[in-house]
């Protein structure tokens, strides 16, 4: 990674991109530090850290949702909307026609998704800010109180207000990485996403170091015990995520006129992690959507109490903690199969397979194809289900052994996002320099 590195600012073009993708990083993190007057940080940032759900979007976000700035809502409406449209994309044939349609009808997607996204950042907006209305202190209706229209009229005042503003900024998330990707490298999205999450567990390991400073040498020794333990955790998550099947497809010789064609022979990749991290975001939504609907509507109620006592992971007892786990699991499990249909379609491949005259040895073109892939899709989702489940489990309980302070700097589902943006991001690098060497070379 350092040499492709060092490769790449050695050439002004990818210099220039890296350059570029650096500066818009940099504006988003100036927009998680803008704070949006008129809400109190520390009763929202209670209230955040108390939601699982929520707790990992503030880590996507760079605790910006947290503090409650002006990038509060990050990239999570735009992701939120993705998944949405590509959902529909599965189930609508209009939507389906405009995928296969090239260039034209991708376009046509993404403005789909971004109005799904703004509808989405209002939405959240108006969520966020019944609940902490809901909280009494959260949110400062003083700053926008008048004596013509009253504490109520102040409080609807600042609810548009703050929808606004947090709509507004999840729009500017999204322009920003658009722009990463049109004029930087990689994918901008993906790239918002991975800076947030190495800033919250940047901001984390600093505070532990004031400590250090501070007189408290132990910290010292929780420090290096979690980096001997990330390096562990992330070379295992990096080995599983470049773990692959490959299925040998062999493609038969035809003689067109008088030169012969095919003869080769190529693998079907099929990855352990190839649903990514969806299937974890997934679950983690689902399972804090009870409590996310309670807080907002019914907070500080016996039902608040009962739900925390019987389905968290963060439980006083241990039954609300195993049952919490238990669904969790299942969960992951269930969302990995569904990801993995959506994403490896056996009868498609067979049918290209079929059709450009390419075999599986041993296997018969056509269905008996499509079966053999199916089989093995599903037995490799096995595996990629069990290892997104250690996943959403062992960093936690591993990092724990850290320190309290140390346990949240990486979540599970960030683990994931840094590995295979980080892979991503390289392979990128690579790409481009290697096609800047061969226009050198045909020059």
């Amino acid at each position: 990674m350092i040499e492709t590195l060092k490769n790449a600012f050695r050439n002004k073009d990818i210099r220039k991109k890296l350059l570029m993708t650096l500066l818009i990083l940099f504006i988003f993190r100036l927009g998680c530090y803008i704070p949006v007057p008129g809400l109190l940080r520390s009763e929202f940032e209670t209230a955040v850290l108390g939601n699982d759900f929520l707790t990992l979007m503030s880590g996507i976000t760079g605790s910006a949702l947290a503090n409650g700035t002006l990038f509060a809502l990050g990239i999570g409406p735009y992701i939120n909307a993705s998944i949405i449209v590509q959902l529909l994309t599965v189930g609508i044939p209009a939507l389906e026609r405009l995928s296969k349609q090239g260039e034209e009808g991708r376009k046509k997607i993404t403005n789909i998704t971004r109005i799904f996204t703004i509808i989405l950042a209002v939405i959240q907006s108006v969520g966020i800010i019944v609940n902490f209305a809901n909280n009494g202190d959260a949110i400062q209706t003083g700053v926008f109180f008048s004596a013509e229209i009253g504490e109520t009229g102040a409080l609807w005042l600042a609810g548009v207000y703050m929808t606004i503003v947090y709509t507004a900024g999840s729009c500017l998330v999204m322009w920003l990485g658009e722009r990463i990707t049109d004029y930087g490298i990689g994918n901008g999205i993906s790239m918002i996403i991975f800076i947030g999450i190495l800033s919250t567990a940047g901001t984390s390991i600093v505070e532990e170091f004031k400590l250090v400073f501070g007189g408290q040498l132990e910290s010292l020794l929780n420090i290096a015990l979690f980096l001997v333990l990330a390096v562990i955790i992330f070379f295992l998550i990096v080995f599983v995520d470049l773990a692959e099947r490959r299925i040998p497809v062999q493609y038969a010789k035809q003689v067109r006129g008088t030169k012969m064609y095919g003869g080769q022979s190529s693998v079907i990749p099929m990855k352990i992690t190839g649903s990514g991290v969806m299937p974890l975001i997934f679950a983690f939504a689902i399972i804090s959507f009870p409590s996310m609907l309670i807080s907002l509507f019914w907070p500080d109620t016996p039902a608040a109490d009962g739900l925390a006592d019987w389905f968290s992971g963060s439980s006083r007892f241990w039954y609300g903690q195993v049952i919490y786990s238990v669904a969790l699991c299942i969960l992951i499990f269930i969302f990995a199969f569904f990801y993995a249909q959506i994403e490896f379609q056996p009868d498609e491949v067979a049918k290209n397979i079929q059709q450009n005259g390419g075999f599986i040895q041993g296997i018969r073109p056509g269905k008996p194809t499509a079966a053999y892939l199916s089989k093995i899709n599903k037995r490799i989702t096995l595996f990629g289900a069990i290892f997104l489940t250690l996943v959403a489990f062992i960093p936690s309980v591993a990092f724990s052994w850290a320190g309290q302070n140390l346990v949240n700097v990486f979540s599970t589902t960030g683990i994931l996002i840094v590995v295979s943006v980080a892979l991503e991001f390289d392979k990128q690098l690579q790409s481009q320099i290697m096609m800047k060497n061969y226009k050198g070379f045909l020059k």
